[in-house]
This record gives structure tokens, sequence and C-alpha cells, in this order.
């Protein structure tokens, strides 16, 4: 056996420290050649201003330039990322023209001491950035195509949650009151699966054929939701003019939190989608009525082995505001454990689902198909939390947290777009929902138990068939599925059959033990106390107008594009050489001022900013990275 001495293998040591190049280093250039080249560094310096003391030479865009670097490291914590950037933190401020890194406890002051007025200003900065370029050259953003052929685009408000565990304090007369660090941004709130003692909600927008993010909206606790939805519509607005896009036009897939008539009333001008929780409308006449009559539909979803019953109810008042809306219930039957979602009643599970999507163009089963499809969200945050994870504690202040929030999303919207350019990809079509022609066709062979596939139309009647006689307009349904005659007796549905053209007819009779002794009897039946029969009504439910084409999701791939971006130079080698320049300037006699004089000394923002500018003379910077092409290096203005 020979040993590893006696091999050709040399390994030679030395204790001189050469630190190794960060892998995320390489991304950091690109993304913020990326953000210079279009001048996004330049108006973050200009008009996110915040004047504050305690900062020494430092701005704004030095602290913002250390947030941007910690979301592309996805280094867990603050602390490690300044241990893996120590050794090259002049050519790390020099991408961003800034001197020197600030220290850990600068930053944190400076966020600590953030204020409303710069977040938004930075909110806003990153969302004009978004819609400064098209995602792709052919400015094509995706969209869902409905069955009469128009295109929607779709957006998707939901809401995370972070919970913080904290430690129990000893509260006793002796002590001072307790004061816990997270008491500016948590709040005890739903935690749902997560451990902790208290919560903040966050409010996302993502347009869910890019998935683009839109805006980022935190809270403490559960969250000021109605607050937080007009601030992701004013977003989406703002979307919808820089593509120049109508309203009209636009699909909002809302949480089940949004379920009630008055988030729905803030809803105005759009369309949506959402799970509604006001499950008092079960008892609105037309609603019972309806739910006695035959199912529009039936939906299973393809991992599961439920299969739900859909009744289509439109034009129902929905709250206490009476926003009127189309409203789906879902039902199906109850298992052994109680429901997640729904209310039960007699061993039936009831679902809610509020539309104004139009019956022309979405069937019940679409509308049901496009909530369901939410679910493609989920993975959306999942793929965030992985790579950036956001919600992970980086002030505890309020504003401080939402800064570095939108910067997480700010770097997610730039891998996006850098992604595009390194690996161009045509929209990918795909058929959501089947035609309704070839089911159409069989409708009539098909059982009076099946409905069809658009579902049905609004129950007729037959009209008048002799002047002074009751029509079947007289008879109105009853919440307990039956109809009421003039006369205040019941009608119940006696047979169901399919008819030659589709529709199905139910056929509701009274008994004759209540139609011989009726005073209206000469009224209501052919040859009044002759007739043998009590009196029939036929209800017809026509199959509905619905448009035959398929629904079609037109979108992009949900990781291919940012991780092209992510791991571009992971694997390749980013040389780094930084040189002392031998130019020196010349000191300056300090002036000297009194003490009121220094107390009402204000430099100017142009002078506050140059303090800690890169000056190319005293240090030089050399960054040239390996693994990418000419063109992409060129474009970016790099060397690579």
């Amino acid at each position: 056996m020979n040993s590893i001495a006696d091999g050709s293998v040399q390994i030679q040591t030395s204790s001189e420290s050469v630190p190794s190049t960060p892998p995320w280093l390489g991304e950091v250039v690109l993304i913020a050649a990326h953000l210079r080249k279009h001048g996004s560094l330049a108006q973050i310096s200009e008009r996110v201003r915040f004047a504050r003391r305690r900062f020494g030479h430092y701005e704004v865009i030095d602290f913002l330039a250390v947030l941007f670097g910690y979301t592309i490291s996805g280094e867990h914590t603050l602390e490690a990322f300044y241990e893996r950037l120590q050794p090259f933190a002049t050519p790390f401020m020099a991408l961003f023209d800034r001197d020197q890194l600030p220290s850990r406890s600068a930053l944190s002051r400076f966020l600590a001491a953030l204020t409303q007025a710069p977040v938004e200003a930075l909110r806003t900065l990153c969302l004009d950035d978004l819609l400064s370029r098209p995602l792709a050259p052919d400015k094509q953003t995706g969209g869902l195509v409905d069955r009469a052929g128009n295109t929607w685009v779709v957006f998707d408000i939901d809401g995370t949650r972070e919970a913080a565990r904290q430690r129990a304090l000893p509260q006793t007369d002796d002590l001072p009151s307790p004061f816990r660090r997270l008491e500016d941004v948590c709040a005890p709130g739903y935690r749902g699966r997560k451990r902790g003692e208290v919560v903040r909600t966050r409010t996302t927008v993502s347009q869910a054929h890019s998935y683009q993010w839109l805006g980022s909206f935190g809270n403490r606790g559960n969250g000021l939701y109605r607050t937080e939805l007009r601030q992701s519509l004013a977003a989406i607005s703002r979307y919808l003019t820089g593509h120049q896009m109508p309203p009209e036009q636009t699909l909002l897939r809302l949480d089940g939190q949004y379920g009630n008539g008055a988030v729905l009333s803030d809803l105005a001008g759009f369309a949506f989608v959402t799970r509604g929780k006001d499950y008092s409308l079960l008892d609105h006449p037309s609603v019972a009525a309806r739910l006695h009559l035959p199912p529009d539909q039936f939906q299973q979803r393809p991992e599961s082995q439920m299969v739900r019953s859909l009744y289509d109810c439109p034009e129902v008042p929905v709250g206490s505001e009476g926003v009127r809306c189309r409203v789906i219930v879902a039902t199906h039957p109850a298992g052994k454990k109680k429901s997640p979602v729904g209310v039960t009643r007699a061993g039936i599970v009831y679902e809610l689902f509020f539309t104004n999507l139009p019956q022309q163009a979405f069937t019940a089963r679409d509308v049901v198909e496009l909530y369901l499809h939410r679910g493609a969200f989920e993975p959306l945050l999942s793929d965030e939390d992985t790579e950036q994870d956001p919600d992970r504690w980086c002030s505890h202040s309020t504003y401080g947290q939402e800064c570095w929030q939108v910067i997480s999303q700010w770097v997610w919207n730039l891998r996006l777009e850098l992604g595009h350019r390194l690996e161009p990809m045509p929209l990918r079509t795909t058929e959501f929902a089947p035609a309704l022609s070839q089911q159409s066709k069989q409708v009539p062979t098909l059982p009076a138990s099946s409905p069809p596939a658009s579902g049905y139309g609004p129950p007729t009647t037959a009209t008048s068939w002799k002047t002074g006689r009751f029509t079947g307009a007289d008879f109105p349904f009853q919440p307990d599925g039956t109809l009421r005659c003039p006369a205040g007796q019941k009608l119940v549905a006696q047979e169901r059959r399919r008819e030659a053209n589709g529709s199905l007819r139910v056929v509701y009779a009274a008994s004759i033990r209540s139609c011989r002794p009726c005073p209206l009897r000469q009224q209501c039946q052919w040859n009044g106390s002759e007739t043998a029969k009590p009196r029939q009504v036929s209800v017809l439910l026509h199959p509905r107008s619905v448009g035959e084409e398929p629904l079609f999701w037109c979108d992009w791939g949900r990781k291919v594009h940012r991780r092209a971006c992510m791991h571009l130079l992971h694997s390749q080698r980013v040389d780094v050489q930084v040189k002392q320049g031998t130019l020196v300037r010349p000191a300056l006699a300090p002036t000297v001022l009194s003490r009121a004089q220094r107390a009402h000394t204000r430099l100017g923002w142009p002078e506050r900013l140059a303090r800690n500018e890169r000056t190319p003379d005293a240090c030089q910077v050399s960054i040239k990275l390996h693994g990418i092409s000419q063109a992409f290096a060129s474009w970016l203005g790099l060397t690579a």
C-alpha cells in the first residue's frame, strides 16, 4: 500500500491570508452595474432623502447598498454577511460609487431611525424601475384568454406572516415594566402553523404571469388588510397605466379574508375572484332556492377525490353594503374530520366564492378553478423564503423592516429582468380549461342528473295560456325548494326529465287535497273544479349561453429566468484588484467655528453625498468577470 506521501500530490501552505471571493459577489456586480446603467442609483441618491444626525459621513445610498448586497448574498444574518464582505468592502462599495462601508451599528441606527417618507419614496422608485423597462423585448405581459376571446391580466394579493418567539420576563413590583425590542413591528395575532408569540403580517402583490412583485405592505399583528388592499390597488393601477391596459380587463385573485361586502366595495372597477366568508348568504331566498335545483356543474381536482357540486347564483347582494356579485356555492359531503374551510350543515360542507366575471365568458367551474389556481402563488412565496427570506428580522423598527422588504422585492425583479436577458424565452400557452363544444353536443344524450358543460341559466316557466288564469310566474320559489301557489299551498318537485334541446324540465305538483277545496281553483286550473288532477308547474332550466372556446393561460416559467441570473457566476472566477492611488489631496486648514455656528451649520445634499463618494484618484478598483458572454457584458458595460 502506498501512502499519500509517496504519490505525486504536493500540498503547499502559507501563513499569508488570502480570502476567497464570495460566490455572490459576481451577481452583486451585475445588479449594481444594471442599476448604475439605468440611473437608479442616482435616483435613490436624489429622491430618497432622510435628514438624521449620528450617521457620520454616511448617507441613505450607503446603507441601501449594504441592504442590496445582503439581499443578493442570501446570508442568514447580517453578522455573517459582514464577516464575508469585510475583505472586499472597498470594491463592494465602489460598485455603488461609494467609498467606505458603514458599520453594522451605523446600519442598525439608520434602520431604527427611518421614517415613512423615505420608505415611500423608495417604494415608488422600485415600482418606477419595474415599469421603466419591459420584461420582454416585445413588451408582452402574459394573460388569461377567456371563452369569449378576451384577455385578462391576473394579479395575486395575499398576506404572509412571520412569528417571533419571546422569552418570559419576570414582572414584580420592584422591577420596571418590561420592554420588548419587537413591540414596534409585532403584535399578538393569528400565527397559523408558525411558532411564536407575536406576528407581523405583510401583504404582497404579484403579477401572476411574469411573477414580478409590485409591492409589499406590512403592519403589526394581523395587519390593516383594508388599508393594505387600497395600497395594493394603487400599485396595480400604476402598473396598468404604465402598460396602457384598461382596468376592466384586470382580474384580482384575493385571499378569503377579503370575502365580505365591505372589502368588495373597495374593488370598484376591477374584476375579482375570492373565497367568501359571509355564510349568512346561504339563507338568502334566491340562494336557498337555487340550492334545491340541480347543480350547474361538478368540479374535481386531479390530485383529490373530492367532487364539488357547483351552484351559480347571479346578482346576489353581499353584506350590509349590498354589493351585487356572482355567488358560486360549492357543496360536498362532510368527512370524518372537520373541513378547514366552509361551513357544515346537515352533513354537507358549503363553500362560497364571490366574483363579478361575466357568465358568458366563465362558467362556475372556471371561476372555482381560477381561485384554486392561487395555489401557484404559494410556491412563489416559498421561493422568496428560500432565496431571500424577506420576513426575517432585519430591524426592530416598522419602517426599517419595510425598507428591507422593499429592497428584497427590488432584487427579485432585477433578477427576473437579467434572467430574461440571459435566456430569452417566448411566452408559453397552457390550456387552462378545455373547450365546451364537444361536451355541449352530448347534452341531449346525458341523463337528467348530468348537468350541461356550460351550466344552467335562470329557471323559466310557461307564459299565460288563458286570459285571467295563473301562470308559472305566479308560483315563486321558496327557500325549502318548493313552489308556493297564490293560495299559499306548496308544490313539490315530482319529476325531472331531459328535453331534446338539452334543457332540463322539473315538474312541480300540488296535493289534490289542497286543490279540491281551494277557492281559486277556477282561476288556477284549466277546467276549474271539473279537473281531476292537482295543479302542476313545469320549470325549464336551459343550458347557459357561454363561449365554447377553451381558456388559455399565457405566462413564463416561475424559476428559470430568475435562477439563470443567480447561478450564472456562482461557479465562475471573479477577479478583484484594488490599487491605492499615489495622488494625495492637499489638507485644508480646519475652519474655526463657534459652538453656535456649528449648531446652525447645514450642508446641502450634494455636499452630504460627496462626503463618502468614491474618489478614483485615491483608490482604483478593477473587477473582471469570467463566464459571461461578451454581448451580455457589453450590454451591462462590464469587462468579461
